[in-house]
């Protein structure tokens, strides 16, 4: 293999086949490019294919590494498994059906509750034990039983840890959870990685089997993982150690989400024969940025120290921006992003960070103002829009009839006019109706009709291609009909029930119902990441700086760098969070290719109040000679920048 384009550390990355190793990439280092051809050289080797796993964190990246791999071995077909850690699991449980059923008492068919559907059953929970959602609100106790599955903990062991009222409570809601996932045959997202974990150290002759399937481990983003993840990958390698992690513990951001950096910097303990690469050299942005960011996370003392370095050129230098309000933050942001069009700058390669969601309407309501295309990323997911999960619903059913969250979801959608008792009593004995056209005879006509279009849905979903049955749904339910009705978005509704055909044609080429089955999965997966689905991507792109991660722009604006905002308030006196408040500005910085604008305001209007503001502390710790400072009373004047 031509080894040629690679830099002297990415060639000696790739060659490093046998024994544990740790490639640490700084951010455009050329790490998917390192990764990509070491998955290549591999099967050049003569390694098989099946014999080697990529897990990646999003399905954008595994997508991105298959093309690659494909294109560097010129020909299709035959790839390695490359693709989530929750997609793995989802193999593994769908495979493993016997052992699935004795340990979690749920069938192969089993449903995948998304973060919306897990939301639906606690609050569902929560009305059943007669608690109130203010003292127990559902996105707390959410996260309470994502961290509890995480960590490995049943019920049981919850129970058993629990030392106040609060936590005793979020045991028996967790034990009703597990029994409602059960009665609905469902795993959640934590499940479907914990609940390998389990099945793994539950059933030694199956993790024996896995181990000798995937000899050759490869982890991208490995500062990301959490517990259960660290668990599986330590199983899964154990008796070969071929295990490459890669990441950058300087980017590691998301420990809200109970993923531990420290995974990353233990791995030299955890495989003492490890072998440590760092890619250090920056193909991405100016040499001043890179300064900029080297300068910054050296303040840090948790992680691995490197220092990036770039043959570009200095570039300008990092333009500071204060601004007396929120307001004119906005507008200075909106006038700049003007200027850079007029020069040139396509309004794609620009991009507006904020540390928190609330910080976006001000900046929204100006670029309107000017007539400035923009998207937000991660906002309002795709697949979380009420519509879609409607269509999901229907599809889900007809995938499996006996999908019990699906048909509460659709029972009266479109209205059909089955009341409210009759809903009950069809909810309650759904199993036996569907199974049993005797007993559905004895039903009013409303709930009887329902039942059997969903049967001859199913009929239907082993007949037709993805894309066939979709317009077969909405033709027999008058779906888009009902939505053109609504007074409230009901064209733009419409319309994104109609983009699903954009995705389905993709599945169309799998027999039927394998092309359903597997559109379900990829859904019910992408549920997982922090990203929009990508449709027609224009304008400005708008986002926190936790979705910034992966991402790269030409000219980047980061906002809001006060103290409270960045580093944010609740970091404050915690050492670990507050160094993560510093990776997180890092990301930032080093999303930028050419330029970046830093913009704070002395007072600021947030969630109803006004506050006065301290520039953030973060910005004295970037040299003095790499930033031109310019205030708002200068900025009025002359546009200089």
């Amino acid at each position: 293999m031509d080894l040629s384009k690679l830099n002297e550390k990415q060639k000696e990355a790739v060659r490093q086949i046998e024994g544990p190793l740790l490639l640490i990439a700084g951010p455009g280092s050329g790490k998917t490019r390192t990764l990509t051809y070491r998955l290549a050289y591999l099967m050049e080797k003569n390694i098989s294919a099946k014999n080697i796993l990529a897990l990646t964190f999003t399905n954008k990246a595994a997508r991105e590494m298959k093309e690659r791999i494909e294109k560097l071995l010129g020909r299709k077909g035959n790839l390695p498994f490359c693709g989530t850690f929750h997609s793995l699991g989802v193999r593994i449980l769908r495979k493993e059906n016997k052992a699935v059923k004795e340990l979690f008492q749920r069938k192969s068919n089993f449903i995948i509750f998304d973060k919306q559907d897990s939301l639906s059953l606690i609050k569902k929970i929560l009305k059943e034990l007669d608690l109130s959602s203010e003292q127990f609100n559902p996105n707390v106790v959410a996260s309470h039983l994502s961290f509890a599955k995480i960590y490995l903990k049943s019920p049981a062991d919850y129970a058993e840890e629990s030392q106040n009222f609060f936590e005793k409570t979020i045991s028996k809601i967790y034990q009703k959870y597990e029994e409602k996932l059960i009665e609905y045959g469902a795993f959640d997202f934590e499940d479907l990685i914990s609940k390998t974990v389990i099945l793994f150290l539950k059933k030694p002759d199956i993790l024996k089997k896995y181990q000798e399937l995937f000899k050759y481990i490869l982890i991208d983003e490995y500062q990301d993982t959490n517990f259960s993840q660290y668990q599986l990958i330590k199983l899964l390698s154990k008796k070969y150690q071929n295990v490459c992690a890669v990441g950058d513990d300087q980017q590691a951001i998301y420990g809200f989400r109970f993923a531990s950096f420290k995974n990353i910097l233990n791995f030299e303990k955890d495989f003492p024969k490890a072998k440590v690469i760092f890619l250090e050299e920056s193909y991405r942005s100016t040499q001043n940025i890179i300064e900029a960011a080297n300068s910054l996370i050296s303040h840090n003392i948790f992680q691995k120290p490197k220092q990036l370095w770039t043959k570009n050129k200095p570039g300008p230098p990092l333009w500071l921006i204060e601004t007396s309000s929120e307001k004119e933050e906005a507008k200075v942001i909106a006038d700049k992003i003007k200027e850079l069009a007029e020069r040139g700058t396509l309004l794609k390669e620009i991009a507006i960070f904020f540390r928190i969601n609330a910080q976006s309407r001000t900046i929204e309501e100006e670029l309107i103002k000017n007539n400035i295309p923009y998207q937000i990323i991660g906002a309002f997911k795709f697949y979380e829009r009420k519509e879609i999960k409607d269509i999901l619903a229907y599809l889900k059913l007809s995938l499996n009839p006996e999908d019990k969250a699906s048909l509460e979801r659709i029972i009266n959608l479109p209205p059909r006019g089955i009341g409210k008792i009759k809903k009950e009593i069809i909810i309650a004995n759904f199993k036996n109706l569907i199974k049993n056209k005797k007993e559905r005879e004895k039903l009013p006509s409303e709930g009887r009709n329902f039942l059997n279009l969903i049967d001859d849905f199913h009929q239907k979903s082993k007949e037709y291609n993805l894309t066939k049955l979709i317009k077969y749904i909405l033709e027999k339910t008058n779906y888009l009909a009902y939505l053109e009705k609504l007074e409230k978005d009901g064209k733009s509704r419409q319309e994104n029930v109609e983009e699903i055909f954009s995705i389905a044609y993709n599945f169309d080429k799998e027999k039927p119902p394998r092309g359903l089955s597997l559109f379900l999965d990829s859904v019910s997966l992408l549920q997982q990441e922090a990203d929009d689905f990508p449709f027609l991507k224009k304008g400005v792109s708008l986002m926190t700086l936790h979705a910034a991660k992966g991402l790269e722009f030409k000219k980047v604006f980061i906002t809001g760098l006060e103290d409270g905002l960045l580093p944010y308030w609740k970091s404050k006196n915690k050492e670990e969070e507050y160094e993560e408040e510093r990776r997180l500005f890092y990301v930032g910085l080093t999303r930028a290719s050419q330029e970046v604008y830093l913009t704070y305001a002395e007072k600021r209007l947030l969630f109803g109040e006004f506050s006065l503001s301290k520039p953030s502390p973060f910005l004295q710790e970037i040299p003095s000679h790499l930033i031109t400072f310019i205030s708002t009373s200068f900025f009025k004047k002359k546009d200089e920048i």
